[in-house]
């Protein structure tokens, strides 16, 4: 029997402080609430005690922003999802923020073992006047200590119900997952797949679009390792889209944490205020 973990985490606005409500059952859950940057910015820190996710576990997280509230969600360190004797390991995500709230869904990076079975699943929901930023950092094997993804099983859903659906099932015993991991129109022989997006409930006016389109194409441009395996998008006016191929998570997640450090300045006027696990 593998675990159930349950955790639920509800924002709200009581002014001048974004406070937060959780429940949990199982290891799933956060440490205590964090205000870095003053009382209407909630910073938590998603902390897993058994250390890893195996064949037969299932996380679920929940969470909801309310109107006015500010919700910054990140990890202490990697999302592993190990080797499987068989079984299906899950985790899925649901967020729903509302009119007037903001949610930075921040992790560290998910570590994709060789021989795991795994499904992950991230959906947002945001309602008209809803903001958000978000990444998620993919390492198939363990890049640091070159061992390959060469077995194993890992599908990936990103969701933005009505906006954006990615969805990707990575199967090492299929010849063209070989292919994809291989290939220029692929990976590229890469083994660290980086996604960052901003999101809103409603169109972007333009010139704010552009701004933060420009910001995220000048981070990729300072970074000489990632730049020719690097693109920024805009597949709809409510959405932008970073991506990045590389061989190991540390520049992937520097480039990331850049284009957040601008983002935030551009969208919000709020200077970076990186959490502190994120330097242990």
């Amino acid at each position: 029997m593998g675990w159930h973990g349950q955790l639920t985490l509800n924002y709200r606005h009581e002014a001048p402080r974004t406070l937060v409500h959780d429940r949990h059952e199982g290891p799933l859950r956060v440490l205590a609430s964090l205000y870095p940057e003053g009382p209407g910015i909630c910073h938590n820190v998603l902390v897993h005690p058994p250390g890893g996710i195996v064949g037969g576990d299932q996380l679920h997280l929940t969470v909801d922003v309310a109107s006015q509230a500010h919700a910054l969600i990140t990890t202490p360190g990697a999302t592993r999802f190990y080797r499987s004797a068989g079984e299906t390991a899950e985790q899925h995500l649901v967020a729903r923020v509302a009119a007037q709230a903001r949610l930075e869904w921040l992790p560290l990076e998910t570590m994709a073992y060789n021989g795991t079975r795994a499904i992950n699943h991230l959906s947002f929901e945001l309602a008209p006047g809803a903001e958000m930023m978000g990444w998620d950092v993919l390492a198939l094997g363990l890049p640091a200590s070159e061992q390959s993804f060469v077995q194993g099983r890992f599908e990936q859903q990103i969701e933005l119900p009505g906006l954006w659906l990615e969805r990707g099932i990575l199967d090492a015993a299929h010849p063209h997952t070989r292919q994809l991991l291989a290939s220029p129109l692929g990976w590229d022989g890469q083994c660290v797949l980086a996604t960052m997006w901003w999101a809103a409930g409603q169109a972007l006016d333009r010139p704010r679009r552009e701004r933060l389109i420009d910001a995220a194409r000048h981070c990729v441009e300072d970074s000489a390792l990632l730049r020719d395996h690097s693109g920024v998008t805009s597949p709809d006016e409510r959405l932008i889209v970073l991506r990045a191929l590389a061989p190991r998570t540390e520049p992937a997640l520097a480039l990331l944490k850049a284009t957040w450090s601008a983002w935030r300045a551009i969208g919000w006027q709020l200077e970076a205020c990186p959490p502190r696990v994120w330097n242990t």
